[in-house]
């Protein structure tokens, strides 16, 4: 089927997006593209199951971060407030009952912290199951265990059940991955969400179903973080795209769907313009509920129910193709609004100046290849360099053959003296492309602030493994043709399949349970990346390598200093029996014991207060990944 055919009126499966190709000594099915069955939906629920357990599995050594136990305290807040809405729900429903609860941390939405408290509420303090952090973990457990679920079902539907389980096997073998998915936070939660909405828009070209869950996902994806803001501008043009090509013999459903660009063209412009006249301040103190702001969002809404009711009668393919656009439109915002109590009494100032503080986030250093980063403009190389040294090699590679096949098929495909040497590129296949480099692109750029590792770039990670499934099986087979007889494409790919998830697994067992120290093999490990000049490690939960030998060896009631370590981990460390519960947190070197300092080249003056207020420069012990320092303890004599 062609790429023309599979944009006409009457939307194609899911599993159209790739012309299926003849088998070669396996099914049809592990190669080319297949509907969902039975099985595979239990095999994506055993893909979850597996990950989960293996989240549950690992996550006890892995120490707080300090975003992490910030959430932990905000989950616990949070939780307090739904007691009270349990016990008192018109006190709960009170502006200074709301302020009390969800102040703290309102930088970000609460749909995680939420479910991070009643987690805590019940297999923690009711059920008493698990230790106080893995009760706040448990939900993160479940976004990233639904990361491999949608890739097989993806993957499935785009390139076959062999490349799927590559991609859905491959996602958590990523050092870093398999860290950030253990933590209470959101960067994994995210990427579950991104990738949740943009499968939920593949899907809508087949069932209307579809694109109505995908406005649903796309509002709590907005819950989870700040980074779903760019999808609708992500999913726009393949939906307009597919509108416009779906019009093609129906003039009437073409006009409708001029009509309704020309809505939202106008209410834009008309925000726009309100915003011009009345300037940042007066635009947002005027927009209240009886106020033009208000007419113009409520305009937009009736419009978009209107106009895609006409369009379902006169293109049912371009109202597919359209709807979830329309649904993000209508149901993102509410869903927003509904899930975060702290906006209820003052929704407008206070998501305004949520929004504010994101798009001046500030810029925290960062070490990179030799220099430490501190303002912009920052590298534009960096995004893909950083993911290059830090994704295992053999599963980075097939990530790049495979985006690289999908971008020259496309390219060549625009000159007509080109286009017959290539197969065209898929809706599907361009689809995931895009939301492969889109998250990549977000962050590159020069001004936006470069920390935190790879986490910030997180949702562009599924898409890449799904394009790595399709790259190892084509390699598979390509090496299959050569054989005689063509009859070992599937042990040639099993075989191939674990030589390449093989060092991924190694390597996440022995940088484990310091996720933020993981490097390639392109880097030359952690010790190659901290001679190459690179961020050794960060966040703050490296220190668990060294709390043992502080246990055993500190005297009762000592003041300890762990440097980058903040009060909320302290209590967190210990409330979990993994820091005696006499120690107690000292501010500074100066008035503390023991002094735990995590090497990071932007702090290395706080060594150097360590060696004068100890007056040695001798430490204790220390936490070393392949040789190369993490943290170093100091003893005062």
């Amino acid at each position: 089927m062609s790429a023309v055919e599979q944009l006409k009126e009457a939307a194609p499966s899911p599993s159209a997006d790739v012309p299926s190709s003849p088998a070669m000594g396996a099914p049809t099915s592990w190669w080319a593209p297949s509907p969902l069955t039975r099985v595979d939906r239990a095999a994506s629920w055993a893909l979850f199951a597996a990950a989960f357990t293996a989240l549950l599995a690992v996550e006890q050594a892995v120490g707080f971060t300090r975003d992490e136990s910030v959430y932990f305290a905000a989950a616990q807040s949070a939780s307090r407030w739904f007691q009270l809405l349990w016990t008192h729900p018109a006190e709960a429903f009170t502006d200074a009952a709301i302020v009390r609860a969800w102040d703290f941390n309102h930088e970000h939405p609460v749909l995680l912290k939420s479910l991070f408290g009643l987690s805590h509420l019940l297999f923690h303090d009711a059920l008493g199951w698990v230790r106080p952090a893995t009760a706040y973990r448990l939900p993160a457990f479940a976004f990233a265990a639904l990361i491999p679920l949608l890739v097989y079902r993806m993957g499935l539907g785009l390139f076959g059940r062999a490349a799927a389980l590559f991609a859905a096997s491959s996602f958590l073998l990523v050092p870093r991955h398999l860290f950030n998915g253990v933590l209470a936070c959101f960067d994994v939660p995210v990427a579950a969400m991104w990738l949740l909405v943009v499968y939920l828009f593949w899907r809508s070209r087949e069932d209307a179903r579809w694109g109505l869950l995908s406005g649903l996902a796309f509002g709590l994806a907005l819950a989870t973080k700040h980074n779903a803001l760019f999808l609708p501008l992500v999913l726009l043009p393949f939906a307009a795209h597919q509108a416009w090509r779906a019009t093609a013999a129906a003039p009437s459903g073409r006009h409708t769907l001029v009509q309704l660009a020309a809505l939202y063209t106008v209410v834009a412009g008309l925000f726009g313009l309100l915003a011009l006249i009345l300037g940042p301040v007066g635009f947002q103190r005027r927009f209240v509920l009886l106020s033009p702001h208000t007419l113009l969002f409520l305009v937009a809404v009736v419009g978009t129910g209107v106009l895609l009711a006409q369009l379902r009668t006169r293109a049912d393919g371009a109202f597919r193709a359209v709807l979830p656009l329309g649904a993000m439109a209508v149901l993102g915002p509410a869903v927003f609004y509904l899930h975060w109590p702290y906006l209820w009494h003052h929704p407008v100032d206070r998501a305004a100046w949520y929004l504010r503080f994101h798009a001046q986030h500030v810029h925290y250093a960062w070490f990179y290849l030799g220099t430490l980063l501190r303002a912009p403009p920052f590298p534009l190389a960096y995004v893909v360099v950083k993911t290059a040294l830090t994704v295992p090699t053999s599963l980075f590679v097939p990530m790049v053959t495979g985006l690289l096949a999908v971008v020259g098929r496309a390219l060549l495909a625009l000159p007509a003296r080109t286009r017959a040497w290539v197969r065209p590129v898929s809706f599907g296949e361009a689809l995931v492309a895009v939301n492969a480099l889109v998250p990549i692109a977000i962050i590159s750029h020069p001004q936006v602030p470069h920390f935190g590792g790879v986490k910030h770039w997180l949702p562009a990670m599924p898409f890449l493994v799904l394009l790595a499934g399709a790259a190892v099986v084509r390699a598979g087979r390509s090496l299959a043709e050569r054989t005689p007889g063509r009859a070992l494409a599937g042990p040639l790919v099993a075989v191939l399949s674990v030589l390449l998830l093989a060092p991924a697994l190694w390597g996440t067992w022995r940088v484990w349970p310091y996720g933020t120290a993981a490097y390639s093999e392109l880097a030359g490990g952690l010790p190659g990346a901290a001679s190459l000049g690179m961020q050794r490690q960060f966040w703050s939960s490296h220190v668990t390598g060294v709390l043992p030998w502080i246990n055993t060896h500190a005297p009762h009631g000592a003041r300890v200093y762990l440097h980058e370590v903040n009060g909320y981990s302290f209590r967190d460390y210990q409330a979990n029996g993994m820091l005696r519960p006499d120690l107690r947190p000292a501010a500074g070197p100066g008035d503390s014991h023991i002094a735990a300092y995590q090497y990071h080249q932007e702090f290395r003056a706080h060594e150097y207060d360590i060696w004068q207020a100890y007056g040695t420069t001798h430490p204790v012990t220390g936490l070393y990944v392949d040789e190369t320092p993490q943290v170093v303890v100091y003893v005062k004599p």
